[in-house]
């Protein structure tokens, strides 16, 4: 198999990877740190899921009405108290 075609292979299979987990997790809804406030603020008995990223930030996930949202931020967000947080060790959304 020639390199190009192996490269192809490679590629071919990541996106196998990345839809199959996609498929396995549902729609993720990747929102804005503010936007993201606005709908634990709606919930009424939010989980949250934080991580920090490798980058230095913070990394959010919650689930709201049967859809999973995301959001980045570079400082950690402000959760309102009721907020029920679960730190991870990691946070992978698919791309």
């Amino acid at each position: 198999m020639s390199s190009a075609a192996a490269g192809a292979a490679a590629a071919a299979a990541a996106a196998a990877t990345i839809a199959q987990a996609v498929k396995a997790s549902g729609a993720i809804v990747r929102v804005e740190p503010g936007d993201f406030l606005k709908l634990v603020g709606r919930s009424e008995q939010p989980m949250v899921v934080m991580a920090e990223a490798f980058w230095g930030g913070y990394k959010y996930l919650m689930s709201h009405k049967g859809l999973a949202f995301h959001t980045k931020s570079g400082e950690p967000l402000e959760l309102p108290t009721q907020v029920e947080l679960v730190v991870a060790r990691k946070i992978w959304v698919p791309s």
